[in-house]
């Protein structure tokens, strides 16, 4: 990259250097603004999803297993899928809350 900077026609004597430096500063504005902020709020609201999970919630989790929170734990929870089967899954596991079964 350094090479084609070196070797690009300066024009004015540095001029081409400033552009070329305001380019990138966008570029990455842009990817910051598109890509890389709305997936840190996504991963936000994620943490905020997966520390509200309670007893009695109904979940979806990433296998497509609908279940009702039997239990929780600090990183894994209980999940009651019917006829008294109980599962033990990772909390990392969980996509949705669907709603809670006093509800």
């Amino acid at each position: 990259m350094f090479y084609l900077l070196a070797m690009a026609p300066q024009g004015e004597g540095g001029g081409g250097m400033m552009s070329t430096l305001i380019m990138f500063g966008a570029i990455f504005a842009i990817f910051y603004f598109m890509i890389i902020r709305p997936q840190q709020k996504r991963a936000k609201e994620r943490e905020k999803l997966l520390s509200e999970i309670k007893k009695g919630d109904k979940v979806v989790t990433n296998g497509g297993l609908h279940g009702v929170i039997a239990g929780i734990d600090d990183k894994t929870c209980l999940i009651d899928v019917g006829n008294n089967m109980k599962l033990k899954y990772e909390r990392s596991s969980i996509a949705s809350i669907l709603k809670s079964k006093e509800e």
